[in-house]
């Protein structure tokens, strides 16, 4: 942790990344972990995550909150992708649904959480990241490390995936 801490100026940040690494570490890793196959792998995700996170520290507001949580999720879950993706070769960018992500249980109400469970990792990131976490555009393309254009296409094909998803569980949009 001290290469982190070395990396950012402010004592109010450094405690900050701190809190966030003592209180998150394990759950990165367990999420890194489903995705790869190995440690060592799930490890460098769990690293890339960090760093990533020192670049976008003042956006996190309360440590403890689920959408802290959710914001890491979904950085590591991107950082564990982009490894198996350059690991393998043979993964269509093109293509989300044949990339792996976390395995999100629905939660049972039939609705738009279902819906969104049931979404390919890189949409549901992208919608999340959008409206649950109002990031724009542009700072999800920097935290996703793509371009803006890769971004509004991923929430566009999202939505309407989400529309379709909605439609099975009968409900009209």
């Amino acid at each position: 942790m001290l290469i982190y801490l070395q990396m950012i100026e402010g004592e109010e940040e450094r405690t900050k990344f701190s809190r966030i690494y003592d209180a998150h570490l394990p759950f990165l890793f367990a999420v890194a972990r489903r995705i790869l196959a190995s440690d060592s792998d799930a490890e460098d995700a769990v690293h890339q995550s960090f760093l990533a996170l020192i670049q976008h520290l003042d956006h996190i507001r309360d440590v403890d909150s689920p959408a802290t949580r959710a914001y890491l999720a979904v950085t590591v879950e991107h950082k564990a992708l982009d490894i198996l993706r350059a690991r393998q070769h043979t993964i269509l960018v093109d293509d989300p649904d044949s990339l792996p992500g976390l395995d999100v249980p629905p939660p049972g109400d039939h609705g738009l959480a279902d819906a969104m469970a049931r979404l390919p990792a890189q949409y549901r990131e992208a919608l999340l990241l959008r409206f649950d976490q109002g990031y724009s555009v542009k700072e999800i393309a920097a935290i996703l490390d793509t371009t803006p254009g890769a971004v509004r296409k991923s929430i566009w094909r999202a939505k309407q995936r989400l529309k379709e998803e909605l439609e099975v569980e009968g409900i009209t949009v």
